[in-house]
Protein backbone atom coordinates (compact mmCIF):
# COMPACT_ATOMS: atom_id res chain seq x y z
CA UNK A 1 0.00 0.00 0.00
CA UNK A 2 1.49 3.19 -0.75
CA UNK A 3 2.03 5.97 1.93
CA UNK A 4 -0.45 9.16 1.53
CA UNK A 5 2.12 11.84 0.15
CA UNK A 6 2.62 15.05 2.09
CA UNK A 7 0.77 17.73 1.09
CA UNK A 8 2.96 20.49 -0.46
CA UNK A 9 2.15 23.88 1.16
CA UNK A 10 2.86 27.78 -0.31
CA UNK A 11 2.97 30.06 2.03
CA UNK A 12 2.71 33.46 1.43
CA UNK A 13 2.58 36.39 4.47
CA UNK A 14 1.59 40.29 3.16
CA UNK A 15 1.98 43.43 5.81
CA UNK A 16 1.87 47.40 4.81
CA UNK A 17 4.04 49.82 5.87
CA UNK A 18 1.36 50.71 8.55
CA UNK A 19 0.34 47.55 9.74
CA UNK A 20 4.30 46.08 10.33
CA UNK A 21 3.98 47.02 13.83
CA UNK A 22 0.15 46.46 14.78
CA UNK A 23 -0.43 43.05 16.90
CA UNK A 24 -1.85 40.00 14.80
CA UNK A 25 -0.59 41.79 11.39
CA UNK A 26 3.21 41.67 11.61
CA UNK A 27 5.12 39.37 9.31
CA UNK A 28 6.48 37.88 12.83
CA UNK A 29 2.68 37.50 13.72
CA UNK A 30 1.72 35.58 10.55
CA UNK A 31 5.08 33.03 10.90
CA UNK A 32 3.97 32.11 13.95
CA UNK A 33 0.72 31.26 13.18
CA UNK A 34 1.40 29.46 9.70
CA UNK A 35 4.07 27.45 11.76
CA UNK A 36 1.62 26.00 14.56
CA UNK A 37 -0.48 25.36 11.31
CA UNK A 38 2.41 23.17 9.73
CA UNK A 39 3.21 21.16 12.90
CA UNK A 40 -0.21 19.46 12.96
CA UNK A 41 0.04 19.02 9.66
CA UNK A 42 1.93 16.47 7.50
CA UNK A 43 2.94 18.97 4.85
CA UNK A 44 5.80 20.21 2.73
CA UNK A 45 6.71 23.62 2.27
CA UNK A 46 7.79 24.06 -1.64
CA UNK A 47 8.10 27.93 -1.26
CA UNK A 48 7.46 30.65 0.41
CA UNK A 49 6.48 34.39 -0.63
CA UNK A 50 6.08 37.59 0.93
CA UNK A 51 4.54 41.35 -0.04
CA UNK A 52 5.73 44.56 1.95
CA UNK A 53 4.11 47.91 0.37
CA UNK A 54 1.67 50.91 1.21
CA UNK A 55 -1.76 50.29 1.52
CA UNK A 56 -2.57 52.03 -1.82
CA UNK A 57 -0.49 49.17 -3.51
CA UNK A 58 -2.26 46.81 -5.40
CA UNK A 59 0.14 44.95 -7.49
CA UNK A 60 1.46 42.19 -4.89
CA UNK A 61 4.19 40.49 -7.29
CA UNK A 62 5.13 37.76 -4.84
CA UNK A 63 1.59 37.04 -4.59
CA UNK A 64 1.55 35.93 -8.59
CA UNK A 65 4.73 34.26 -7.83
CA UNK A 66 2.60 32.45 -5.30
CA UNK A 67 -0.01 31.68 -7.15
CA UNK A 68 1.64 30.33 -10.65
CA UNK A 69 3.88 28.18 -8.00
CA UNK A 70 0.39 26.73 -6.93
CA UNK A 71 -1.20 25.77 -10.03
CA UNK A 72 2.01 24.34 -11.62
CA UNK A 73 2.79 22.21 -8.18
CA UNK A 74 -0.91 21.45 -7.18
CA UNK A 75 0.01 23.02 -3.86
CA UNK A 76 -2.22 24.46 -1.34
CA UNK A 77 -1.79 28.28 -0.34
CA UNK A 78 -0.86 28.77 3.19
CA UNK A 79 -1.70 32.19 4.81
CA UNK A 80 -2.07 33.02 8.58
CA UNK A 81 -5.64 35.41 8.05
CA UNK A 82 -7.90 35.30 5.17
CA UNK A 83 -7.32 39.05 5.21
CA UNK A 84 -3.72 38.23 4.03
CA UNK A 85 -5.26 37.18 0.48
CA UNK A 86 -7.91 39.54 -0.21
CA UNK A 87 -10.59 42.16 1.92
CA UNK A 88 -13.07 41.95 -0.94
CA UNK A 89 -15.35 38.55 -0.80
CA UNK A 90 -15.51 39.01 -4.77
CA UNK A 91 -11.41 38.22 -4.67
CA UNK A 92 -12.42 35.34 -2.28
CA UNK A 93 -14.56 33.69 -4.15
CA UNK A 94 -12.80 33.98 -7.54
CA UNK A 95 -9.57 32.76 -5.93
CA UNK A 96 -11.47 29.70 -4.34
CA UNK A 97 -12.05 28.60 -8.25
CA UNK A 98 -9.18 28.39 -9.41
CA UNK A 99 -6.67 27.40 -6.70
CA UNK A 100 -6.86 25.29 -2.73
CA UNK A 101 -5.72 27.62 0.08
CA UNK A 102 -5.65 27.32 3.98
CA UNK A 103 -6.03 29.95 6.67
CA UNK A 104 -3.97 29.00 9.42
CA UNK A 105 -5.86 30.72 12.00
CA UNK A 106 -9.10 29.27 10.76
CA UNK A 107 -7.22 25.47 10.28
CA UNK A 108 -10.90 23.13 10.21
CA UNK A 109 -12.92 25.91 8.05
CA UNK A 110 -13.81 24.62 4.84
CA UNK A 111 -14.71 27.37 1.59
CA UNK A 112 -17.92 27.43 2.55
CA UNK A 113 -17.14 28.75 6.13
CA UNK A 114 -14.20 30.91 4.59
CA UNK A 115 -16.84 32.20 2.11
CA UNK A 116 -19.25 33.74 4.92
CA UNK A 117 -16.06 34.74 7.04
CA UNK A 118 -15.08 36.68 3.86
CA UNK A 119 -18.90 38.32 3.68
CA UNK A 120 -18.72 39.10 7.57
CA UNK A 121 -16.13 40.82 7.37
CA UNK A 122 -16.78 43.07 4.11
CA UNK A 123 -20.02 43.98 5.34
CA UNK A 124 -17.95 45.01 8.90
CA UNK A 125 -15.67 47.04 7.15
CA UNK A 126 -18.80 48.62 4.99
CA UNK A 127 -21.15 49.30 7.83
CA UNK A 128 -17.99 51.17 9.74
CA UNK A 129 -17.49 53.42 6.89
CA UNK A 130 -21.58 54.24 6.85
CA UNK A 131 -21.28 54.45 10.15
CA UNK A 132 -18.40 56.75 10.31
CA UNK A 133 -19.74 59.33 7.47
CA UNK A 134 -22.72 59.53 9.15
CA UNK A 135 -21.84 60.13 12.64
CA UNK A 136 -19.52 62.90 11.06
CA UNK A 137 -22.46 64.58 8.88
CA UNK A 138 -24.66 64.52 11.83
CA UNK A 139 -22.02 66.29 14.15
CA UNK A 140 -21.41 69.10 10.88
CA UNK A 141 -25.24 70.11 10.99
CA UNK A 142 -25.25 70.50 14.76
CA UNK A 143 -22.80 73.01 14.23
CA UNK A 144 -19.47 70.92 15.60
CA UNK A 145 -15.91 71.50 14.15
CA UNK A 146 -14.43 68.46 13.39
CA UNK A 147 -11.07 68.37 14.29
CA UNK A 148 -11.03 70.41 17.36
CA UNK A 149 -12.87 71.20 20.72
CA UNK A 150 -16.03 73.12 20.98
CA UNK A 151 -17.95 73.64 24.25
CA UNK A 152 -20.35 70.38 24.78
CA UNK A 153 -18.43 68.68 21.90
CA UNK A 154 -17.29 65.95 24.82
CA UNK A 155 -20.40 65.50 25.47
CA UNK A 156 -21.57 64.94 22.19
CA UNK A 157 -18.55 62.83 20.98
CA UNK A 158 -19.34 60.17 24.17
CA UNK A 159 -23.07 60.43 23.07
CA UNK A 160 -21.86 59.05 20.19
CA UNK A 161 -19.26 56.74 21.31
CA UNK A 162 -22.06 55.17 23.35
CA UNK A 163 -24.40 54.79 20.53
CA UNK A 164 -21.75 53.33 17.92
CA UNK A 165 -20.45 50.87 20.68
CA UNK A 166 -24.14 49.69 21.24
CA UNK A 167 -24.72 49.57 17.30
CA UNK A 168 -21.77 47.70 16.65
CA UNK A 169 -22.79 45.25 19.58
CA UNK A 170 -26.36 44.36 18.06
CA UNK A 171 -24.63 43.64 14.74
CA UNK A 172 -21.87 41.32 16.06
CA UNK A 173 -23.89 39.96 19.02
CA UNK A 174 -25.26 37.56 16.79
CA UNK A 175 -22.25 36.32 14.86
CA UNK A 176 -20.60 35.92 18.79
CA UNK A 177 -23.69 33.52 19.52
CA UNK A 178 -23.23 31.51 16.50
CA UNK A 179 -19.59 30.63 17.44
CA UNK A 180 -20.22 29.99 20.87
CA UNK A 181 -23.25 27.53 19.79
CA UNK A 182 -20.43 25.58 17.77
CA UNK A 183 -18.84 25.13 21.38
CA UNK A 184 -15.92 27.50 20.91
CA UNK A 185 -14.13 29.26 23.72
CA UNK A 186 -14.52 32.70 24.65
CA UNK A 187 -10.56 32.77 23.04
CA UNK A 188 -11.50 30.97 20.68
CA UNK A 189 -14.21 33.12 19.47
CA UNK A 190 -11.78 35.78 19.83
CA UNK A 191 -9.36 34.31 17.30
CA UNK A 192 -12.38 33.43 14.76
CA UNK A 193 -13.89 37.19 14.92
CA UNK A 194 -10.01 38.51 14.24
CA UNK A 195 -9.47 35.78 11.66
CA UNK A 196 -12.44 36.83 9.53
CA UNK A 197 -11.06 40.20 9.78
CA UNK A 198 -13.82 41.80 12.16
CA UNK A 199 -12.05 44.70 14.12
CA UNK A 200 -13.28 45.59 17.79
CA UNK A 201 -14.62 48.65 17.79
CA UNK A 202 -11.22 50.56 18.34
CA UNK A 203 -9.94 48.67 15.00
CA UNK A 204 -8.07 46.38 16.83
CA UNK A 205 -7.80 42.24 17.77
CA UNK A 206 -10.17 40.72 19.61
CA UNK A 207 -9.69 38.68 23.29
CA UNK A 208 -11.97 36.80 25.50
CA UNK A 209 -12.14 40.18 27.54
CA UNK A 210 -13.22 41.73 24.67
CA UNK A 211 -15.74 39.24 23.70
CA UNK A 212 -16.84 39.46 27.62
CA UNK A 213 -17.62 42.90 27.42
CA UNK A 214 -19.53 42.64 24.23
CA UNK A 215 -21.86 39.62 25.26
CA UNK A 216 -22.59 41.91 29.05
CA UNK A 217 -23.46 45.00 27.16
CA UNK A 218 -26.26 43.06 25.01
CA UNK A 219 -27.23 40.21 28.11
CA UNK A 220 -26.32 42.54 31.04
CA UNK A 221 -24.55 40.19 33.07
CA UNK A 222 -21.29 38.53 32.98
CA UNK A 223 -21.16 35.68 31.54
CA UNK A 224 -19.43 32.37 32.36
CA UNK A 225 -16.25 32.03 30.07
CA UNK A 226 -15.65 28.76 28.83
CA UNK A 227 -12.17 27.39 29.28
Amino acid sequence: MNAKKPIKFVVYTRVSTKEQGRSGLGLDAQERDIALFLDNRDGEVIGRFSDVGSGADTSRPEFQKALKLVMKEKAVLLVAKLDRLSRDVADIATLMKSIHFKVAVMPDADEFQLHIYAALAEQERRFISQRTKAALAAAKERGVKLGGYRDGSLQNANIQRAHDAMSFATKTYPIVRAFLGEGLSFRQVADRLTASGIATPSGGNWDAKAVTRLIKRMEGAAPEQRA
